[in-house]
C-alpha cells in the first residue's frame, strides 16, 4: 500500500462515475474536494457515510466543498445505489482499481479472523492547490460530514 501524506499532491485521476460521466480531479482544481473511498454499495456502512453526505451535502457545498466517492463497484452498481438513495455526487466506478491504488488504500484487511484484499475505508480532503489537507483514515460513517466541517473550520 502506497502511503499519502497530508501536504502531498494528490494523484491526478480520472474515472467514470454513475452516469457514464468522466470525472477528473483536475476538474476541480481550484476548489476544496473530499474523495471518500468505500468497500461496497449498498452495505450497511457504506450506506450509512453516502446518506450522512448525502444529508449535508448542501452544507458541504456552501463551504466550498465538493465530494465524490469512490468504489471498485461498477458503473451499474453505482446507478442503483445512487437512485435507491438520491446521492447528488459522483462515485466513480475504479473497477481495475487505478484511483485506490494510487491513494494507497487497496490492501490488506482482516474480517473475522480471515486476511483478504480489500478497500480501506478512507477519506482525503484535498485543498484548492490540490495538496492533501488531511486524511480520515478510519471515518465515522453515521458522522462523516461533521468529521470534515471540524478538520475544515
Amino acid at each position: 500500500m502506497k502511503h499519502l501524506k497530508i501536504g502531498d499532491k494528490a494523484p491526478a485521476f480520472s474515472g467514470t462515475d454513475q452516469n457514464s460521466n468522466t470525472v477528473s480531479l483536475a476538474d476541480y482544481k481550484g476548489k476544496k474536494v473530499v474523495i471518500y473511498f468505500y468497500p461496497k454499495d449498498d452495505t450497511p456502512g457504506c450506506t450509512a457515510q453516502a446518506c450522512n453526505l448525502r444529508d449535508n451535502y448542501s452544507d458541504l457545498l456552501s463551504n466550498g466543498i465538493q465530494v465524490i466517492g469512490v468504489s471498485a463497484d461498477s458503473v451499474k452498481s453505482h446507478s442503483k445505489f445512487t437512485d435507491k438513495y438520491s446521492l447528488p455526487f459522483p462515485l466513480i466506478a475504479d473497477e481495475d482499481r487505478k484511483v485506490i491504488e494510487a491513494f494507497g488504500v487497496w490492501g490488506p484487511k482482516k474480517f473475522m479472523g480471515k486476511t483478504y484484499d480489500g478497500i480501506h475505508r478512507t477519506t482525503f480532503v484535498i485543498g484548492e492547490d490540490q495538496t492533501i489537507k488531511a486524511i480520515i483514515d478510519k471515518p465515522d460513517t453515521k458522522n462523516h460530514s461533521q468529521e470534515i466541517f471540524k478538520i475544515l473550520e
